[in-house]
């Protein structure tokens, strides 16, 4: 299978999007909108990476990412494997490194890992000859995740280039926030944050988002507003009163909605808090694009599994 699209995919890696140019992103979008028709056959199966091993390595658990990275792999005729925290070695005091060079010994073609430690995938990298997918490395990166929101806005509007981003919500526990504050700004967007201010990280800014001490400010004229999850399990120590305190001055409900766009859509990398972070008439209202999110995840991994090996050659 061979895509027409005009532009050489030289990464072995994907650990984040701060490595990739714009061109990249672009190439990654584009093949994505061509593998998302495979979904829609009847025989969803194409042989593009048949031959190949994909190995997917969670230690956190996930139900969207994990599964659509298994269904992507699938699709392309790849054999897949799962290994989960709870049944690996680590229980017995295996380090990562050691695990890497003992996957690395059964010869993979691709590894996925997504680990509670920022860097986890680049320590892997170091230690396989495999190629290596940034699932979501602790507080670091999410790049497959903030490529399929960037896939669905284009989807949705047509461009990326000039609209505005509103990300409300725990920006500094948010490895989604970091990769598409990158993402969106490398291909030409605004990016604004608002959030409690415990949990809005110094230096998010250098990042290239606009800091906005309240969701009004944020939101206001925004062409996107994504809702990000409260991450309790990530905060030793309480940095928000309540969840209550919390959605009624950063829920994202009709009120903010209506001080964006007339036709801004609402975003979400789930799972929700329905009634938290996001109301629950909006989170399955004719604005959310929070499925096509969903959707579109199987097809961006699709396109990092085939352009990390090469166009499927080999």
């Amino acid at each position: 299978m061979q895509l027409e699209v005009d532009h050489k995919f030289s990464h072995k890696h994907i650990l984040g999007l701060d490595h990739l140019s714009p061109e990249d992103i672009n190439f990654l979008l584009r093949s994505a909108a061509s593998f998302k028709e495979i979904s829609t056959r009847q025989i969803k199966k194409v042989p593009a990476l048949r031959g190949r091993t994909v190995i997917n390595l969670f230690f956190e658990p996930s139900t969207r990412t994990r599964l659509s990275f298994e269904v992507a792999a699938k699709r392309m005729s790849a054999d897949t494997f799962n290994i989960a925290a709870s049944t690996s070695s680590l229980k017995k005091g295996e380090t990562l490194i050691d695990t890497a060079r003992n996957l690395a010994a059964m010869q993979p073609d691709i590894i996925i890992i997504r680990h509670s430690h920022s860097g986890s995938p680049g320590l892997l990298a170091r230690h396989t000859r495999a190629s290596i997918i940034n699932a979501g490395d602790g507080t670091h990166e999410h790049p497959s995740q903030a490529l399929l929101d960037m896939m669905t806005v284009l989807e949705h509007k047509g461009r990326l280039d000039g609209l505005k981003i509103a990300i409300i919500g725990d920006i500094t526990h948010s490895r989604v926030a970091h990769s598409n504050i990158i993402g969106f700004t490398k291909m030409g967007a605004s990016v604004t944050v608002s959030g409690p201010a415990t949990l809005l990280p110094v230096g998010i800014d250098q990042l290239g988002a606009r800091v906005c001490s309240s969701v009004a400010e944020a939101v206001e004229d925004a062409d996107v507003i994504m809702a990000l999850r409260i991450q309790l399990e990530r905060q030793q120590d309480p940095l928000i009163p309540s969840l209550r305190e919390y959605a009624s001055f950063f829920g994202v409900n009709q009120r903010v909605l209506s001080l964006a766009k007339p036709d801004a859509i609402i975003m979400h990398p789930g799972p929700i808090n329905h009634g938290v972070e996001l109301d629950p008439d909006l989170a399955d209202g004719p604005r959310s694009v929070i499925l096509d999110q969903v959707t579109n995840g199987v097809a961006i991994r699709m396109a990092l599994l085939y352009a990390i090996m090469g166009g499927g050659e080999g």
